[in-house]
């Protein structure tokens, strides 16, 4: 996190543990207004890769899961690194400002995409690096999200996943239940951006943030499920973060045989869990009539639901979903109980 933006975020009233905002004072507050009012929230636990050169755009794309051509100024999208074997090392947004690519993702996982991806750079005449402090980004989400952001920003995006560039701002569209937006840009328009909101915006915590990606059906790997999953278990192309028509890249093989030649026994699916103990990325579920051989699921990304329980996206072996009689751990553990996600998915 920058400096500046750490003193300013501090001088705002956060809590700040492992340059991640944790809450304004009050985690509980911030948990029941994220999904009615209108919030804010710092992204400075989501890392920046920026990537340069002439060559960059060709690349990427023999590096990711969709195809980068698509991304402009104006066109950002979801993508995922795969190993050799399709599983996915990471998945981001990829986006542009100005004349460099951008790959967002969680700070956690950056130092060693950072390394494998920049193995493969040869003779390309490309550059990559760490500019996760080059940029100041914050998210926006409301039922008036979009009024209150254009009374400052004159130009925002209407389709999720476009992309605005004005008044220095770089704003990306996002899913979920009301408009909701990541902005990107330097520290002192966002200083002045985070002041006008913060009339009217109530200033949440990163958790608040994730807690409406799961909402969304939007998964993020983290360290403990890196390697766990290929992009479709995750829904991936469900929310147009593979394209099976371009060319190779690092696990296609895997990834187009999945789609076109196999049959996907488990994807991801939107649970609650009925507990209060931590549940955590890389848990694991339990179905005690469960045939699968390699295990009922395992939990994505989960967050504390101001109305009980947790909220999580868990990949899951789609008969024991369709079974349910779904726990947490083991026969012990609490329950696990399938929910709609915001979008169809065809079987």
């Amino acid at each position: 996190m920058k400096p500046a933006w750490l003193d300013f975020l501090k001088d705002a009233g956060a809590e700040i543990e492992n340059n991640q905002v944790v809450s304004f004072g009050n985690v509980e507050r911030e948990r029941r207004m994220l999904q009615s009012g209108l919030i804010m929230c710092d992204l400075s636990h989501h890392g920046l890769i920026s990537v340069d050169g002439e060559e960059a755009s060709d690349f990427l794309q023999g590096q990711l899961t969709n195809d980068v051509r698509d991304v402009s100024l104006q066109h950002s999208q979801l993508s995922a690194y795969c190993t050799h074997k399709g599983r996915m090392l990471a998945n981001f947004r990829v986006f542009k400002r100005d004349d460099s690519y951008y790959l967002s993702l969680p700070q956690s996982l950056l130092e060693g995409i950072l390394k494998r991806i920049s193995m493969f750079v040869l003779m390309a005449k490309v550059s990559l690096k760490d500019s996760s402090t080059a940029l100041v980004k914050i998210g926006v989400s409301g039922p008036n999200a979009s009024e209150q952001l254009a009374s400052i920003i004159s130009d925002l995006p209407s389709e999720v996943d476009d992309v605005t560039q004005a008044n220095s701002y770089t704003v990306i569209k996002c899913a979920g239940k009301h408009p909701r937006y990541e902005i990107y840009g330097e520290l002192e328009a966002m200083k002045t951006l985070w002041s006008t909101l913060d009339v009217n915006a109530a200033p949440v915590g990163a958790e608040a943030w994730e807690m409406l990606n799961i909402l969304a059906g939007i998964p993020t790997i983290t360290p403990e499920t890196a390697e766990a999953f290929v992009p479709q278990m995750a829904n991936m192309q469900v929310i147009n973060g593979v394209n099976f028509q371009k060319g190779c890249y690092t696990g296609q093989e895997v990834v187009a045989r999945m789609q076109y030649l196999g049959k996907v026994k488990r994807r991801m699916f939107r649970v609650q869990i009925d507990t209060s103990d931590v549940v955590a990325s890389g848990d694991k579920l339990f179905s005690k009539d469960s045939k699968s051989g390699q295990g009922t699921g395992q939990i994505i990304n989960a967050q504390l639901d101001a109305n009980g329980g947790y909220a999580a996206l868990a990949v899951i072996d789609i008969a024991d979903a369709a079974a349910g009689a779904l726990q947490l751990h083991d026969e012990n553990g609490p329950t696990v109980s399938v929910q709609s996600l915001p979008y169809s998915i065809e079987e």
